[in-house]
């Protein structure tokens, strides 16, 4: 089986709204409209619109990939594409900092996260898809999507899923309460170790792996505007469902059953999974490869349900931004619109880092892999991880609260409470 390593995307189809067109992104899709790359380049002089490089930071992974879409972006338009490769521990910063003074890209790779701080800063441009937009999972569309602006070219889509060893648990669960009793039976027989396993930081849990559980359970973290965006003013995290979250990670913890351990850090989680020691491992696709080549007999399951609603992963997006103090934001809105929105380009992206295309057609192809496909259907009921910059202020609380609740500590529905009254005061600040 060939095994890449993100997960998938939304199938359906929606509207969305893009918000306001940028002159610079208007005067392309006027002179370029819904063409591939390079049919109308040639109709007007780019380079003369401004300089005649374009420079883009990207890391080592994904560099190799672009190089063919950069010679012929060059070939077309007598621009070159200078690909820099950067660390990307500390691009974003970098960015933020440089691009005010006129050193920084004209675009960046990244993922959708950094969104938030990127327009709070001011340092990147609105883009038009215009017609292309319905050419991308919607969930895409919706990552790169900020206050009403659409800011970045999406290629690639990833999430969480429940990975199963079928020699253990031949049928998937649609429940939490099933996959433990089934994993608890799993280790009376004597075939596993541990009924389930989900790696955990030993100082923050993991709020990002177990949050469809409390999703399922109707505590999302934010709700949204009326643009169907993040609202840091709504913070859901109080909700009803919350507290019995908490419940649920007592019950569930040390003190518990012990179906969550803080001891169980995430290599040790893929070490024991691979080893044929658990039933479970809840985790990405890029855990995967390690227990196909140890021999397990992998199947992706949907993410089961903590309560009655759907159980919904954050999704990741990988995009390209275009700096808002560009030299030659022309070139740039050309070269990401009508370049870096191709089949070719987007498959490029896949075979390169593994992350399944954002672009629709490009999905399909790689969803010939069942595990692509498998992570895709469960992205699709995946939510994007909020970009605003209020997100920063709930990390911290969050993953404390957590964490000491699985390790037994304190009352659930008080130690839920104090921690959303702390996240509220710094969003307040």
């Amino acid at each position: 089986m060939k095994v890449h390593t993100m997960g998938g995307a939304a199938r359906g189809r929606r509207t969305l709204a893009l918000g306001a067109v940028s002159v610079t992104a208007a005067l392309v899709l006027s002179a370029c409209g819904g063409s591939d790359a390079g049919e109308n380049a040639g109709s007007e002089d780019l380079a003369s619109a401004g300089a005649t490089t374009l420079t883009m930071w990207v890391d080592a992974e994904r560099s190799p990939a672009l190089t063919d879409v950069a010679a012929r972006f060059k070939e077309d338009t007598g621009i070159e594409v200078k690909l820099v490769t950067k660390d990307f521990q500390q691009v974003s910063d970098d960015f933020i900092t440089q691009v005010p003074t006129g050193k920084g890209p004209d675009l960046i790779v990244g993922p959708h996260d950094w969104l938030g701080k990127f327009v709070q800063n001011g340092v990147v441009a609105p883009v038009e898809l215009g017609d292309k937009a319905e050419l991308f999972e919607d969930s895409a569309i919706q990552a790169m999507t900020y206050e009403g602006n659409t800011y970045g070219v999406p290629y690639s889509i990833e999430n969480i899923g429940l990975l199963r060893n079928a020699d253990l648990v031949p049928e998937a669960a649609a429940t939490m309460d099933e996959v433990i009793a089934n994993g608890k039976a799993a280790v009376a027989d004597g075939a596993a170790e541990f009924p389930f396993l989900v790696g955990l930081d030993p100082k923050q849990g993991d709020p990002y792996h177990l949050y469809p559980f409390q999703t399922s359970l109707g505590a999302p973290v934010f709700g949204t505007d009326e643009t169907g965006g993040y609202d840091a003013s709504k913070l859901e995290l109080g909700n009803p469902g919350g507290a019995e979250f908490a419940a649920k990670l007592l019950a569930w913890g040390e003190a518990g059953e012990g179906i969550l351990n803080s001891n169980i850090s995430p290599d040790i989680a893929k070490e024991k999974f691979s080893a044929g020691e658990s039933p479970y491992f809840l985790t990405g696709p890029w855990n995967v490869p390690d227990a196909v080549d140890a021999g397990i007999n992998v199947v992706v399951d949907p993410l089961p349900t903590a309560g009655d609603l759907p159980a919904q992963p954050f999704i990741g997006v990988n995009g390209f931004f275009i700096s808002a103090k560009s030299q030659n934001a022309l070139a740039a809105n050309e070269f990401a619109l009508n370049y870096l929105t191709t089949e070719a380009v987007q498959d490029a992206m896949f075979e390169a880092g593994g992350r399944p295309p954002a672009l629709t057609a490009s999905f399909e192809k790689a969803a010939s892999d069942p595990v692509v496909e498998a992570f895709g259907a469960i992205g699709a009921d995946g939510v994007p991880m909020p970009a605003i910059p209020e997100m920063e202020a709930v990390w911290a609380d969050w993953g404390g609260t957590e964490l000491a609740l699985i390790k037994g500590e304190g009352e659930p529905a008080s130690a839920w409470a104090a921690m959303v009254s702390n996240i509220e005061s710094k969003i307040a600040k």
